[in-house]
């Protein structure tokens, strides 16, 4: 995802395969957890590559086929760090309130081209594990033990706004476990 060069070809070879791009999921991330102080700045531009430019870079290889093709459906995965901002957070929510702004621009430019962001919240997955705060990725891991739902709950929240009739553009979703704050 921070190639440009390596998202286009990836959609070129859809459209080779099959003619077309109906649906893109701009589902990438990481989430290196850290306290501002702690000056990071490998890792928050680590965040900004992948979490935002790579949401970019999505957009930009699959938009002018769909423009072409006169329809399509991007999804962009957020999390609901764009939507609060936790200690040690202050990075991937901002680089997640920008994946909003961007998605809430491109829906707003498209007529054709359908925009839905999905936040999710604790979700199975393997964003604690890599970098971060060792204490701050303790706790985000101790959370997601307790209160992760799996990954395909997610999937079913994207199934359910991909369904939808063509003129219908559900904008957002919020899919998170009911014991999260």
């Amino acid at each position: 995802m921070t190639s440009l060069g390596s998202v286009q070809a990836f959609a070129a070879a859809g459209v080779e395969e099959y003619g077309r791009i109906d649906v893109l999921i701009n589902n990438a991330g990481v989430m290196p957890l850290s306290p501002i102080a702690d000056l990071r700045i490998a890792e928050w531009e680590q965040m900004i590559d992948v979490n935002l430019r790579g949401v970019l870079y999505g957009i930009a290889a699959v938009v002018p086929q769909m423009q072409r093709q006169g329809g399509g459906h991007i999804v962009n995965v957020s999390s609901v760090s764009g939507h609060r901002v936790d200690p040690t957070a202050a990075v991937y929510s901002a680089t997640k309130f920008a994946v909003a702004a961007v998605s809430e621009g491109l829906r707003q430019e498209s007529q054709d081209v359908r925009v839905t962001v999905v936040s999710p919240g604790f979700t199975r997955s393997e964003l604690t594990d890599r970098g971060g705060s060792a204490e701050a990725q303790a706790a985000a891991r101790a959370a997601a033990e307790q209160l992760a739902i799996p990954a395909s709950a997610i999937a079913d929240a994207i199934a359910f706004a991909i369904g939808q009739p063509a003129n219908v553009d559900v904008n957002e979703l919020i899919v998170r476990p009911t014991a999260q704050g």
